[in-house]
């Protein structure tokens, strides 16, 4: 069998690092999804890959900061790659031109606007190509629910990308959750620094919010944690004012809030309280790039995680004292020279999805098979969809959000 062709949708910060005309100014200088994938290649799980955008013109400078902060910094990794559109097009549909240039089997990684996921995904879907979409998934109940049918019509396994999941700490919380008795209390916290509103600024507000962004992360771990709950009902809050004031939209929040009142699936007199919040106008110079933390509690006892230090700190006189991440992305080659991440949750995450591809084009595994494992399949996150698309009707039509579950079939009232 020919190595997995993989099709990157996207060509901003998380897919290449690249931003405004050079490196992203976070914590992802030489990005995500491109850097990841071209290791794989090198390890001989994915083979030929290809690039989509809207702009051809992006390409040239995308291909110089690519060999020069990957290919040069990793003993000349192999970081070549198709296009789409050529330089000098312009194309929002260049994407349905490079997915019909796949092989049946392929797959497709989504990182664009939230409002598009759904579009992308489904004509990859409804071509037999397999599907990593960055979270959150779609932000509609109902498109979440319609790609989940037909993924499952096409035979394709369709993969949110919530890596958080993969977090060594969060995942041993998930084990532990399980002996503490009846969920009763979840408290989340997630932020990022103002400067992520002007990364941010074409969308922030208009095409999604920081609920939908950061709040996706804790609530898919909540969910992983409890699936024998069920989210009832959702109340927002939203804070504005900073983010105008930065120049984005009049409707942009800067902090999101929802209240999530939960019901255990078999027995609905047992009830638990979730609270989740989000943000994105911590200060600029605050030493983490992304505060995190969660605090569980159960009916026989409680877990408290904090991943925003980590224990590792690093200063110096340009920076001051800043709280690196390497448990995410590990950037440091070994001592070969090589790119030597592998072990980073944000790596696995996308190393989950890779091997899951190949096992079910072998037909080693079953769609049913993966449903049943502790990964983020869309029947796995269709909680959170339902969640964030509530609290975002919450915050529209100021009141609480009914979520509705009946024979497997979700709606919101």
């Amino acid at each position: 069998m020919a190595p997995l062709e993989v099709l990157m949708v996207g060509t901003g910060e998380y897919t290449t690092g690249f931003v405004g005309g050079g490196a992203s100014k976070s914590d992802k200088k030489v990005g995500v999804v491109g850097l990841t994938l071209f290791d794989l290649r090198r390890r001989g799980k994915v083979g030929k890959l290809g690039m989509v955008g809207v702009s051809g013109n992006k390409f040239p400078a995308i291909r110089e900061h690519l060999n020069k902060n990957i290919s040069e910094a990793y003993n000349g990794l192999d970081v070549s790659f198709d296009e789409w559109p050529k330089e000098g097009k312009r194309d929002p549909d260049a994407y349905k031109a490079a997915i019909d240039a796949l092989p049946k089997g392929s797959a497709i990684t989504i990182f664009t606007p939230d409002t598009t996921h759904y579009p992308i995904a489904l004509y990859a879907i409804e071509r037999g190509i397999h599907v990593l979409v960055t979270k959150p998934a779609v932000k509609q109940l109902e498109d979440h629910q319609k790609l989940f049918e037909e993924a499952r019509k096409n035979n394709v396994f369709v993969y949110v990308e919530h890596h958080k999941r993969f977090d060594p700490a969060y995942a041993d919380a998930r084990f532990r959750a399980q002996k503490l008795g009846d969920f009763n209390y979840f408290y989340s916290y997630m932020s990022q620094p103002k400067s992520q509103l002007e990364t941010f600024k074409a969308w922030a507000g208009v095409d999604s919010d920081i609920s939908y962004y950061l709040n996706s992360h804790h609530i898919d771990i909540n969910e992983s944690m409890v699936p024998e709950w069920k989210p009832v009902k959702v109340s927002a809050s939203g804070a504005k004012g900073i983010a105008t004031d930065l120049g984005c939209d009049p409707s942009t929040e800067d902090t999101i809030t929802l209240l999530v009142d939960w019901v255990k699936k078999d027995d609905s007199n047992k009830r638990a309280t979730g609270v989740y919040t989000a943000g994105w106008a911590a200060p600029q110079k605050a030493g983490v790039h992304s505060n995190q933390y969660f605090h569980y509690m159960a009916s026989k006892g409680e877990i408290r995680v904090n991943q925003a230090k980590r224990g590792y700190d690093v200063t110096d006189d340009e920076g001051g004292l800043l709280w690196y991440n390497p448990f995410y992305m590990k950037y440091a080659p070994d001592e070969e020279g090589n790119f030597a991440g592998q072990t980073g949750y944000g790596y696995i995450s996308f190393e989950k999805f890779v091997d899951a591809v190949n096992a079910l084009n072998a037909g080693k595994v079953t769609l049913d098979q993966l449903d049943e494992r502790p990964i983020p399949t869309l029947k796995n996150t269709i909680a959170t969809t339902a969640i964030l698309e509530a609290g975002r009707r919450s915050l529209d039509e100021n009141r609480p959000i009914e979520i509705v579950e009946e024979n497997g079939k979700w709606s919101l009232k």
